[in-house]
């Protein structure tokens, strides 16, 4: 991929301009034109596995998701095409809805057809991005088209107001087909049908303060900015409804608030939720508030976090020799893929392009970039509508977000564990384990350590969020248990205390900290300090995790990963552990995470732990600035306050 010279005087942070988001764009379009199939229908990518739709439907994806790239880049350029796109992606969708077809494979010698739309299935998602390509650039490919054509791909697309989707997001699939045909005039009772649905479905996942939650009780991810208000938003912007641009622009608004400081000085969104592999999609949400006028973010901001995101992928090898996005967050990494993925899943990624649509004079691309919240000063933010606290330093930026509230449980049954979702605590620079408790606190029963299962939110405020839940092992919960979980959060440091009422005295408890990555070594120690003993695991070149326990908490190891993470080939976590004793008995330990560049810690926050009393326990928390937390945690209750550091 060829770019441009770097502008350090327009983008001090980045060194990116448009021009560079352009380059990418034409780099990412033209490595995967030698897999198109005939008539350009199909471009079947090569990868690791087909996804669970099948091969005929992964080529689908292959299609309809590098025409968005190519939507993006033709409609914010204009129309000026040089490279053709609109020829080719036009030939295709003639070509695709000729014959649509059931059959999954695509070794029975036709290499054109799409998958016909039904029930839950991929093509509706694929039929979405299709129409909303189509809405973008009616003037330079479906207005060209013959009435043939037009009327066959109108009754492909139409599938999808008349199949149901899955009970999620995907309610906004046959909105945004709904919304493109009704514009064209297409099944027009049908398709504003679908956009009211979709909206009313939606409306009651609602939160408040910006968020949703994907269908599921308590589903939270990057979902939320690439589809949950991406889709009502940019229909309402291309509908010209300024009553439904109004409303829904105001929630992204609201969600951008905080989803901005997810983003880390590197540009690394928060390793948390499922799709990752959609890496820097997680832009769409920051350049749509830009396209609408809703957001708190100053032009250069917005700029300044969707380039840092788009290039942290493109260095990191996001792109292989062929130019090809991989299945995984820097390279391939197999464990972080949904068996709903294939080899063109990741070119979902082509909407945070969305920028692209902003003409070249707009602030978002002349002015001067600004910092990030996660580089202007050390930050703890609370998000109550998903139970987050999101806990950033300037000197490393490196961004925390500790969950009190996501699990991605269905309504009616308990799954087990998902690490990318269930963990106590998720960062821009770290990434789970499959062997470690790293960032879980568990009981551990002949040998197994207990499940988080449902989370249970207890509340979120000025650098604290609380938690309950029902610990399970194999997959059912301990009859009586209960555990109550507060994460205290400032600068750098942590304090996690857990009151655990109903387990068997003499139970093991095993708690642990961040497991860090390296691609050469990690070091690891354990040694006592003034305040007692302090296991560190530190990355050569990466970020370091260190854990102290305090109460309950009696015995630290080092842990090492026997596999890989999202961030290397090893890793290792400082691991706490502690026995139950007979009633209710509380835990607690202090942690922290720094990336490269951090300052070592002057002291560890002084936490004082009173006696247990009938209204449970009392702490203290004396953060090395002055500041303090003061907490009452008893079984499923949990109060907090803060007060400021003294004046200097």
């Amino acid at each position: 991929m060829h770019l441009p010279p770097e502008d350090r005087t327009l983008s001090p942070y980045t060194g990116w301009t448009r021009a560079h988001w352009e380059a990418a764009a034409d780099g990412m379009l033209a490595a995967v034109r030698p897999y198109a199939g005939p008539h350009h229908a199909l471009i079947d990518l090569p990868g690791p596995r087909p996804s669970w739709s099948g091969r005929r439907s992964d080529a689908l994806e292959g299609y309809a998701r590098t025409f968005q790239l190519a939507a993006l880049r033709v409609a914010g350029a204009g129309g000026a095409d040089p490279h053709g796109l609109m020829e080719r992606y036009a030939e295709g969708l003639d070509a695709g809805t000729r014959t649509p077809t059931t059959e999954r494979d695509l070794a029975d010698g036709d290499l054109t057809s799409w998958g016909v739309i039904t029930d839950r299935c991929q093509a509706m998602v694929e039929a979405s991005t299709v129409a909303l390509c189509l809405r973008l650039t009616r003037p330079w490919l479906w207005d060209r088209l013959d009435d043939g054509v037009r009327e066959r791909a109108g009754r492909w697309l139409a599938g999808a107001l008349h199949h149901e989707p899955h009970d999620n997001n995907w309610w906004l699939f046959p909105l945004t087909v709904g919304g493109f045909l009704a514009e064209a005039g297409i099944e027009t009772d049908a398709a504003r049908a679908a956009v009211e649905r979709g909206l009313e479905k939606i409306e009651q996942w609602y939160l408040g303060d910006g968020w949703y939650t994907d269908g599921r009780p308590r589903a939270f991810d990057h979902y939320n900015g690439w589809a949950l208000h991406l889709l009502p938003v940019l229909h309402a912007h291309l509908a010209g409804d300024a009553a439904l641009t109004a409303a829904y622009g105001d929630r992204l608004a609201a969600h951008l608030d905080g989803y901005a400081a997810t983003f880390g000085a590197d540009g690394a969104p928060v390793h948390q939720g499922r799709s990752l592999t959609y890496r820097f999609g997680t832009a769409a949400a920051l350049w749509a508030g830009a396209l609408t006028g809703r957001t708190p973010l100053t032009p250069g901001t917005t700029r300044r976090i969707a380039s840092g995101a788009l290039r942290y992928f493109l260095d990191r090898g996001a792109l292989d020799e062929r130019g090809l996005l991989t299945l995984g967050w820097h390279g391939p990494y197999a464990p972080l893929v949904q068996p709903y993925s294939g080899p063109a899943s990741p070119y979902w990624s082509a909407c945070g392009f969305l920028g692209l649509l902003l003409p070249p004079d707009h602030p978002v691309w002349t002015a001067t970039e600004d910092p990030a919240p996660a580089e202007r000063a050390d930050r703890v933010q609370e998000l109550t509508g998903p139970g987050w606290l999101v806990q950033s330093t300037a000197a490393d930026g490196v961004v925390r977000l500790h969950n009190h509230g996501s699990d991605d449980q269905p309504r009616d049954e308990t799954l087990p564990d998902d690490p990318l979702y269930s963990a106590l605590a998720h960062s821009t620079v770290t990434g789970p384990t499959t062997d470690l408790p790293d960032n879980h606190l568990g009981l551990e029963i002949d040998g197994e350590i207990s499940a988080r299962g449902r989370i249970e939110p207890l509340g979120a405020g000025p650098g604290w969020a609380a938690s309950a839940h029902r610990p399970r092992i194999a997959g059912h919960p301990l009859p009586g248990t209960r555990i109550t979980s507060l994460t205290l959060a400032h600068g750098a440091d942590e304090v996690r205390l857990h009151v655990v009422a109903g387990a068997a005295p003499g139970t093991p408890v095993v708690h642990g900290g961040w497991a860090v990555p390296d691609e050469a070594e990690v070091v690891t120690e354990v040694h006592d300090t003034a305040t007692g003993p302090v296991g560190r695991a530190v990355s050569r070149t990466g970020p370091r995790s260190q854990a102290h326990p305090v109460h309950g908490l009696t015995e630290i190891q080092i842990r090492h990963s026997r596999d890989a993470t999202a961030f290397g080939p090893r890793a290792a976590a400082p691991v706490l552990r502690g026995t139950t004793t007979a009633g209710p008995c509380l835990f607690a330990g202090t942690f922290r995470l720094d990336g490269p560049g951090a300052p070592e810690p002057t002291a560890p926050p002084r936490v004082t732990i009173g006696p247990r009393q009938p209204t449970g326990w009392s702490v203290t928390v004396t953060w090395p600035d002055g500041t303090a937390h003061r907490a009452t945690l008893a079984p499923d209750t949990v109060d907090v306050t803060e007060t400021p550091a003294p004046p200097a």
